[in-house]
This record gives C-alpha cells, structure tokens and sequence, in this order.
C-alpha cells in the first residue's frame, strides 16, 4: 500500500528540465520497501551534474509526509544514442551530435560552442568540440592549442585534449595565417573527411560549431553526418534575426532538431556605476523562439569577461569561480535534457545479419 501511495506522489512531481515525472520518464528503475527503507534506484538519460542535490531534496520532501522510514535515493546517468532526423547510422565513437549555428557571423556562435562543451563536460559526460569553418577556424585559439599537431594513428586523427574534452579542427592542420581558398565541394568533402577520419574516443556529445551562411558545410553535416540536434545563436538585432532565421529554416527543411535559441550579447551593465543598456535592442531571442515555436534558452550578457576568457583560452573552472558559469550550465542542462526525450537509437544493438550462398 505504501509503495502505491509513492507512486502516486511520484507522478505528481514533474522534472523541470524534462517536464516529465519519473514513471512516465521510466527514469525509476527501481522502488521497493526494504530493510526498514524506502529504497529508489533513479537512471536519467543525461547528466545531472550538481543539480542531483536539488532533485534528492525535493523528492526526499515529496516522500517524508506518507512515511517515517529512512529514504536511500540512487542515482545513475545513462547516455544513449539518440535518433537524428534523417535516421542515419551513427558516427564512430559519438553518441550524439550537437550543431551550434547562426547563420550569421560575429554573434558569439564559436563562444557560445567553447564553453557550452565545458559546461557539458563539467555534468560529468565525455565531450568533444569540432570545429566546422574551414574558413576561419577559432577553436584552437579558444583551447590555447595554436601551433598543435594532432598525431595520425592507422589512418586517423587523434584529436587534441584539454581538460578532457576532444577536440579537432581544420586549423591544427594549417597554419594559422594560411587561408583556405577552396571552393564548395571541396569544404564539404574536408568536413565530412575531418569528422569521419577523427578517432574520437566514446563521446557521449560532439559539439560542432558551424561556420556562417547555409552553404556546402552545412549542407554535408546535415546530410552525410547523423546530426541529433541544434542550437541557434542570435543577437537581438533585427539583422542578426534576419540570418539565424534562414539557418533555422535550412536546418527544418533537413529534418534537424531545434533544441532552442540562445541569446548571446543581451544586455550590457556597466561594472561601474551599474546603469544597464540594451545595446542591441531587446526581445529578438525570443520573437525567433516563438517564430519557430521553439523555447528561448539562456540569454547571455555582453560582459568584457566572456571575452577576456574566451580569446584567451581559459576555461571558467580555472582559478577564481566565474559569475556566468550558472548560464552555461543552464544552457547544457537543457539541451541535454531535451535530448535525452527524443526517440533512443537501437541500431547499434542489432546484430548484422550475413546470408552467403
């Protein structure tokens, strides 16, 4: 009678992230009334990070007024692959594939990328970055590996590391003043060739930060790379919408997910005298959100900070705690939670299947 009376109240309590509860979720693996305990095992489908203290509290809270006896919550986290839109097979060591567009440059999409796979990493999953503009590549300026090589290990690249997450890009191939006069194809060729030649190592998430525009790159990540999901990176300005919608609308025509918008550079307080000013206007992040009838994510302020950091390779964990992490962390709760909602991959369970004669 008690375990049903839990479950009752089980159901009653919706997960803020996933908005589901833990029956309907099937995150409750486990609930049994044993050794003068009640006993839970819980297995999420993405990291929790920190935020398992909260979510311990609040179903401790649920839990206590039916019953007296002493609660011991396990919990789990369990990555799977996840169905992109075009049901393609999965690409070697990569569970799921994260996008990050804009469709427009200089709006803080390799920013917004760099440090969302910190943040991601910091949950606790195994994450890489690629970089995707063969044109003007900024990763390895971001991770401070300017100048690195990677090593080649039976025909593929083993790409950098830092701080544990993996990571590769055209410009550790290059000089860093040598440009890329290529034309399409041949960029939409180097992409598919960097991704699927990279030895990446049992990734749970590979971030893919894109280059602007809707053009050959993009074109080949979407239609020969198992993308699970997007994200959108817009200033407020009405040009800057302009572009993203574009991206956005590409990105529906190639049956791509859109996980939500963010928007970068909302906002500027003076550290001064405190005066705020909405130096690129107000409200564009969540006019395309709902265009698209999609959630706004995070806004993220124009802070000297970020960009401090940013150009010079740091990562918000190092040294002193870092004010804007909690938006970061924010932002990889709910992209990985959403995630974890989608349709799970089975493909690479099923046996493959021989018939000689």
């Amino acid at each position: 009678m008690l375990k049903n009376q839990l479950e009752t109240l089980l159901k009653e309590w919706v997960d803020p992230l996933t908005e589901q509860n833990l029956i309907t979720s099937k995150s409750l693996k486990r609930l049994e009334i044993k050794d003068d305990q009640v006993q839970m095992d819980v297995v999420l489908g993405f990291p929790l990070g920190s935020l398992e203290t909260s979510v311990r509290e609040a179903l401790t809270k649920l839990i206590k007024p039916v019953t007296n006896l002493a609660v011991q919550m396990n919990f789990a986290t369990k990555i799977v692959p996840h169905v992109n839109g075009a049901h393609m097979p999965a690409l070697k060591g990569v569970k799921n594939i994260i996008a990050v567009g804009s469709g427009k440059g200089g709006v803080g999409k390799s920013t917004v990328s760099f440090h969302l796979a910190q943040a991601i990493s910091q949950l606790g999953a195994r994450v890489g970055v690629l970089d995707a503009d063969i044109y003007g590549p900024s990763q390895p300026s971001m991770f401070g590996l300017q100048g690195s090589k990677p090593e080649v290990v039976d025909g593929k690249f083993v790409p950098l590391q830092r701080q544990g997450l993996q990571t590769m890009s055209i410009g550790y191939l290059i000089g860093e003043a040598v440009p890329m006069i290529w034309r399409g194809p041949m960029l939409g060729k180097a992409l598919q060739q960097i991704m699927t030649d990279t030895a990446w190592d049992n990734l749970d998430y590979l971030v893919v930060d894109l280059p602007p525009g809707t053009g050959d790159i993009q074109l080949t990540l979407c239609q020969k790379i198992p993308v699970t999901g997007a994200i959108m990176v817009t200033t407020p300005q009405d040009l800057a919408l302009l572009d993203v919608r574009r991206a956005a609308e590409m990105l529906k025509k190639l049956n791509v997910p859109i996980f939500g918008f963010v928007e970068n550079m909302s906002g500027y307080s003076c550290k001064t005298c405190g005066a705020k000013d909405a130096i690129f206007g107000e409200g564009g992040g969540q006019k395309i959100a709902e265009l698209f009838g999609e959630k706004l994510l995070v806004h993220i302020p124009l802070d000297s900070d970020i960009r401090l950091k940013t150009d010079a390779g740091q990562y918000f964990t190092e040294g002193a705690a870092f004010h804007y992490n909690h938006l970061f962390a924010e932002l990889a709760l709910k992209v990985t939670s959403q995630m974890a909602a989608m349709p799970k991959d089975y493909s690479a369970v099923f046996p493959t299947i021989k018939i000689e004669g």
